[in-house]
């Protein structure tokens, strides 16, 4: 202890050197703590969303080219082939929770006059895009979204029905 004559030689915590009161920060670094991880945990939760989304949209994908292609090949001509890859797509990105997304079918051949032949190989691409989440409309240009696309090839007799007499 000192002396009651002496005086320590610094300022006392609560004083400033010129005499004033510091402001009582009790506390200020709870709020700040807080601030900052709202800040960042906000950002980090739509980047976390938006990635669950795009895989969802491309497991959806991958499964509608694969069984859209089946399907085109099962079929008996090149219409009823397009109807049913359509159908097969449309329902394999419903399965994925996809029902509203948008869907374009390509379909290619190796012998582009005869899908059908039995030497000809079937390439089917889908493609499609997924809104990102919680994203408005930004300028008038739509919601924010991200392009997916996948292609599968299936050559004309794997899948062919055989007659058992």
């Amino acid at each position: 202890m000192w002396p009651p004559a002496e005086r320590a030689p610094w300022p006392a915590l609560s004083h400033t050197r010129r005499g004033h009161h510091r402001r009582d920060e009790e506390g200020s670094a709870l709020v700040e703590v807080v601030w900052l991880g709202v800040l960042l945990l906000l950002p980090m939760l739509w980047i976390v969303l938006s990635v669950f989304e795009v895989q969802r949209g491309a497991f959806g994908v991958e499964a509608a080219a694969r069984s859209a292609a089946r399907a085109y090949v099962l079929a008996g001509d090149d219409a009823t082939g397009r109807q049913r890859a359509e159908a097969a797509a449309r329902q394999a990105l419903t399965d994925q929770g996809l029902e509203e997304a948008p869907l374009e079918i390509r379909v290619d051949c190796t012998v582009p006059a005869a899908c059908h032949s039995g030497t000809s190989v079937v390439t089917v691409v889908i493609g499609t895009r997924v809104d990102l989440p919680f994203l408005p409309d930004l300028l008038g240009a739509g919601e924010p979204s991200f392009a997916l696309d996948a292609a599968h090839s299936v050559p004309v007799g794997r899948y062919q029905e055989v007659s058992v007499p």
